[in-house]
């Protein structure tokens, strides 16, 4: 009797013990699902970005942000973070280190535009070369903004705003982050064609240092012009703000899904067989999505480090790098696991049926 007394205490001691080790592993659980987005409303304070036709960009893009984050903030899953939530000025590297800081996984940054023609029409960056001199000129418009911080010759020593030669650098540390840039631009930019039915500019590449001092998937929406006075009508109203702010929210949310559903993880059970992991559902095949850009690349390994076979998907002005190609969801694993190898360390599966894109998890469920 003596020794089963003596055992409740410790059988207490180790209940609790384990149900603390079991609760913090779910509380780890739940934060590694929880997906970050940092929104970064351009300019502010003191610098007012565009100015035209008697609004300034900076209080349109705070509005925008700010509902922006009232949807996302709908969802347990979802956690966002400000560069700023109020009328103040931000450097240029500090929203970088804000959105790092945070471990995020997106970094969104809203502004708008502007032109000495009656240009219209939305468009989306992902930070690369100039492909031209329009864009060029748009991203040294915003880059501007460090010539009103303090110590910008130190903060950005090197960078010559005037060089299209200077962005060379600052696109080596997104590099790998801009399969999925592009990913979130399209969406952005197919529900402002779409579904607001407005002008698409398209997804275009330029040296934006905010989104240089990135290091997550990040872009740069460029909402509208407020030089248009149509669409600076349309941005500066309650009405505008709000439905460009759902739809940015909504391509968020879109991106997000595709992302959770297309990303393999190791501990996912094989659905149906987990042996063979071969996939009932006729005419269904896994490829490993290895990169995405606006420029076309000849399929060939020794552009892809030696990865063979490589195939190409055009989508609209971008275009997608695919490795191997197989029914077999497990072999797709071992082809990710080679390119991540290989230095793709972005690289995800993808999923098509008849030779339609469907998610990873609807594949191997053979729905």
């Amino acid at each position: 009797m003596i020794r089963k007394i003596w055992l409740i205490p410790v059988l207490v001691a180790g209940l609790v013990w384990l149900s603390a080790f079991r609760g913090g592993n779910e509380e780890k659980e739940v934060k590694k699902k929880v997906f970050t987005v940092v929104l970064d409303a351009g300019h502010g304070g003191h610098d007012p970005g565009k100015v035209a036709n008697g609004v300034n960009e900076k209080d349109i893009a705070l509005d925008i942000v700010l509902r922006i984050g009232k949807e996302l903030e709908k969802y347990n899953d979802i956690k966002v973070v400000y560069t700023r939530k109020t009328d103040k000025f931000v450097n240029l590297y500090v929203r970088g280190k804000i959105a790092n800081e945070a471990n995020a996984d997106l970094f969104v940054s809203v502004h708008c535009n502007a032109h000495h023609s009656n240009a219209s029409g939305s468009e989306t960056y992902v930070l690369g070369l100039h492909a031209n001199r329009q864009n060029f000129e748009v991203a040294k418009a915003e880059n501007e903004v460090i010539y009103l911080e303090e110590n910008h010759e130190a903060n950005y020593a090197g960078y010559d705003i005037n060089s299209p030669e200077s962005v060379i650098g600052l696109t080596i540390m997104q590099e790998e982050f801009l399969g999925q840039s592009i990913q979130l631009a399209k969406k952005l930019q197919d529900n402002f064609s779409v579904k607001l039915k407005r002008k698409n500019r398209g997804v275009k590449q330029a040296g934006f240092i905010v989104l240089h001092q990135t290091f997550m998937p990040s872009v740069l929406i460029e909402t509208g012009f407020i030089t248009n006075k149509t669409e600076k009508s349309y941005l500066a109203s309650t009405k505008g703000k709000s439905e460009v702010a759902a739809n940015i929210a909504g391509a968020i949310i879109e991106y997000k899904k595709e992302l959770t559903s297309n990303i393999a993880v190791d501990d996912l059970p094989l659905i149906p067989d987990p042996d063979t992991g071969v996939v009932p559902a006729s005419g269904v095949v896994f490829k490993v999505q290895v990169a995405a850009g606006a420029n076309r690349i000849e399929p060939k390994r020794y552009n892809f480090r030696g990865l063979d076979p490589i195939s190409l998907e055009q989508a609209g002005s971008v275009y997608r790098y695919f490795y191997g190609n197989t029914t077999n969801y497990e072999e797709a694993r071992k082809l990710q696991r080679e390119a991540k190898e290989k230095g793709y360390k972005e690289a995800y599966i993808v999923a098509y049926r008849n030779g339609e894109r469907i998610s990873v998890d609807e594949a191997r469920k053979g729905r």
